[in-house]
């Protein structure tokens, strides 16, 4: 019995981790949080959050780096890295 409970207990601790949401309020936020958001993802789709990070909706071709990680805080502030892979 009591080893069942230390199971349980185990299996509840490790189930529940919730994703890590990007903070675009700023540019090192953005940074921690969407590296974090990164690694919830499974490898195949590491890629593709790559080039939505780096690649934000709204991107003009004339765009400096500067506008694009702007750009890029502002579109995926309160998104997971799932949403941005499936945007």
């Amino acid at each position: 019995m009591r080893s069942a409970a230390a199971a349980l207990l185990l299996l509840a601790a490790c189930g529940g981790k919730q994703p890590t949401v990007i903070d675009g309020s700023t540019a090192q936020a953005f940074e921690v949080t969407s590296q974090a958001a990164r690694r919830d993802l499974p490898d195949a789709d590491r890629l593709a959050y790559d080039r939505a990070i780096k690649n934000p909706p709204g991107k003009s071709f004339g765009d400096s780096e500067a506008e694009v990680a702007a750009l890029a805080r502002q579109v995926y502030d309160g998104m997971t890295a799932r949403q941005v892979v499936d945007q």
